[in-house]
């Protein structure tokens, strides 16, 4: 009977340190507040990022988007500018839409974008990406942007991936896996 109480005792530890883990590279979720602009990366699931960038503009969230992202294959199209066609279609006018089209990964998203935001004025920005890439989204904007310049992070819905049970699908178990490490280089980069 002990041995099962034991075995119990460390499954709850267990589940709570992988739920942890999902948590924390998911996280800050801020709520929502009115920005100067909605930033959306892409990567993952660059479509959900580019509808929820569009519905939370179309929800006045935010007067301008900014859609970040290059083309892995230089003869094909940006990712910026399908996620900008993405919102288009969705009913946001085209010149409310700023592309960033030349960054290849997350750094280059904020590097790059946060010179736009800079240049074109804002004060705060509402960060888009899938959840879990959430916390090295923020933290690479947060080296790159100005520091008076607020960071709102949101997710876009991703329903591959949950942040409690991310080891229960192949994809969860991969993506986040793969995402930890990239976290902590970040983290050490901030330094």
């Amino acid at each position: 009977m002990r041995w099962l109480v034991l075995l119990a005792g460390l499954a709850l530890i267990f589940g709570g340190a992988l739920a942890a883990i999902g948590i924390y590279i998911s996280s800050p979720r801020d709520e929502l507040r009115q920005a100067d602009y909605i930033v959306a990366v892409s990567g993952g699931d660059t479509k959900a990022r580019a509808e929820e960038a569009a519905r939370l503009y179309l929800d006045g969230w935010a007067p301008r988007i900014i859609f970040s992202g290059a083309a892995l294959d230089p003869e094909s199209r940006s990712n910026a500018d399908a996620m900008r066609e993405i919102a288009v279609n969705m009913g946001v006018p085209p010149d409310m839409i700023v592309v960033e089209e030349e960054s290849f990964n997350t750094r280059e998203n904020a590097e790059l974008t946060s010179r736009l935001v800079e240049a074109l004025g804002g004060e705060s920005i509402i960060l888009v990406t899938s959840p879990y890439h959430q916390r090295r989204t923020y933290i690479e904007f947060r080296n790159e942007i100005r520091s008076d310049i607020d960071i709102i992070s949101h997710s876009a819905p991703d329903q591959r991936w949950s942040r409690r049970f991310w080891w229960s699908s192949e994809f969860g178990r991969n993506i986040t896996i793969s995402e930890v490490p990239k976290v902590l280089y970040a983290i050490n980069q901030s330094r």
